[in-house]
């Protein structure tokens, strides 16, 4: 038999993994920069949490998730995206009280879970990397947030990119649109996919968001939900449009953009990738206000604002605008080991290097000196330390800095002792 991932997934193996650990780690790096903390929850929840928060007509809900009923015979699912997760937090652990900041502020990355059929940048088991502001109604935290997603994608070196706005309203805009929006699609109610029809009445501006070719020509045409802003909700609109020009960031409006979750309300965004080739997978990152979902799920009254990327499309995107990923391949000593007698004195001086918090790897597979040097200079080590029969019985290490060709013997008490002077001393530009 023939073992194989599950499809849908993948293996990250090294020489990719190293790229991932980039993008983490340049998010962590941005995120702590806007005071973002890191919150990590289960990979699984309670199906109540996924279905109340995201929506029970959405496509995550109705169609894609792993949910199954545990031996307790608990209803649980694989979580298909981070937002409801964090709430469910949020609330458990009362990150609201009085002695939290606020906003608070938390990020979060790991794996999400969707049944959908595989393809480039849609996987089964993909990765998202989200921020969540809770506590704050200020149209500034929807555009701060929106400036740290786009900070976090120039320091990553992508720039094809553009941000494209929309606004869903408050609960007074959506009951006046969802009317305006059944009566304009109600006489075209033939034309359209099984899964609108089914929608129609059920959450109109789902509809809107239909991958189906006639539901998108449809809609072209449909009524504009920013026709319809309440007072309230079209002056934070007006806000968060003045804040962006002032802060020099570009933005488009689409009016037919909604989203996939029901949660949102107010303000809403996507960044898209501009570059050769992204195609359908060309939305890179997106969010936006969702100031019901802590009250939904049991918390007080909290206003918050969030957004998700997804780490493969960010990496494909890297890739069809040739940034290229920074990847460290050097260790600051190798140990050549010639002959079986230095085998033990080769893991003694390895190990010691380590302890002095230096970066050192040894040969292990008993090969000729050329087989070994050649892995050295593969892991651009800095210092080539030669420990034959003759050094061993003598009791010294013969130590090499492969960038100014320095090359001296040293007593093997002085690695173990002040190896660190050692390095100093070898990696110096002058001779020694």
């Amino acid at each position: 038999m023939s073992y194989q991932r599950p499809k849908g997934t993948n293996d990250l193996l090294p020489g990719v993994s190293e790229k991932w650990q980039f993008v983490e780690e340049t998010a962590r790096l941005i995120f702590r920069d806007y005071q973002y903390q890191e919150i990590r929850t289960p990979i699984f929840e309670h199906y109540e949490v996924i279905s109340r928060s995201v929506g029970d007509t959405t496509d995550i809900v109705s169609k894609e998730m792993y949910d199954f009923y545990d031996k307790g015979d608990r209803h649980v699912t694989l979580r298909p995206e981070g937002t409801a997760p964090i709430v469910r937090s949020f609330v458990e652990n009362k990150l609201f009280g009085p002695e939290f900041s606020k906003p608070y502020k938390t990020y979060y990355m790991g794996p999400m879970f969707r049944y959908e059929r595989p393809q480039a940048g849609r996987l089964r088991q993909f990765h998202q990397i989200g921020a969540e502001a809770f506590g704050s109604e200020n149209p500034a935290v929807d555009v701060e947030s929106m400036a740290m997603a786009l900070d976090f994608f120039n320091q990553l070196g992508i720039k094809q990119i553009k941000l494209v706005i929309n606004s869903l309203g408050d609960k007074e805009t959506r009951a006046t649109y969802r009317q305006a929006l059944i009566d304009y699609l109600e006489p075209k109610m033939a034309e359209l996919s099984d899964d609108s029809k089914r929608r129609l009445h059920e959450n109109p501006l789902r509809v809107l968001d239909s991958k189906d070719k006639k539901d998108k020509a449809i809609v072209t045409e449909a009524p504009s939900i920013l026709d319809y802003l309440s007072d309230a909700s079209k002056e934070h609109f007006e806000t968060v449009k003045t804040m962006l020009t002032d802060l020099n960031i570009p933005y488009e409006i689409d009016s037919n953009m909604v989203r996939g979750l029901d949660y949102y309300t107010n303000t809403i965004f996507e960044i898209m990738s501009e570059a050769p080739g992204m195609g359908a997978q060309s939305t890179i990152c997106a969010g936006g206000r969702y100031d019901g979902l802590v009250e939904e799920l049991g918390g007080p009254s909290t206003p918050g604002f969030g957004f998700a990327l997804g780490i493969e499309r960010v990496l494909i995107t890297m890739d069809a605008e040739n940034v290229e990923v920074p990847v460290i391949n050097e260790i600051d000593a190798y140990i050549v080991g010639l002959g079986t007698e230095t085998n033990i004195e080769s893991l003694k001086l390895v190990q010691a290097i380590r302890n002095f918090g230096f970066s050192a790897d040894r040969d292990f597979m008993n090969r000729k000196a050329k087989a070994q040097f050649k892995t050295a200079g593969k892991l651009n080590a800095k210092l080539v330390l030669t420990l034959g029969e003759n050094e061993l019985s003598e009791g010294i290490v013969n130590v090499k800095s492969m960038e100014n060709r320095n090359e001296k013997a040293f007593p093997l008490t002085d690695i173990y002792e002040k190896f660190d002077e050692v390095y100093d001393e070898m990696t110096a530009n002058t001779p020694v």
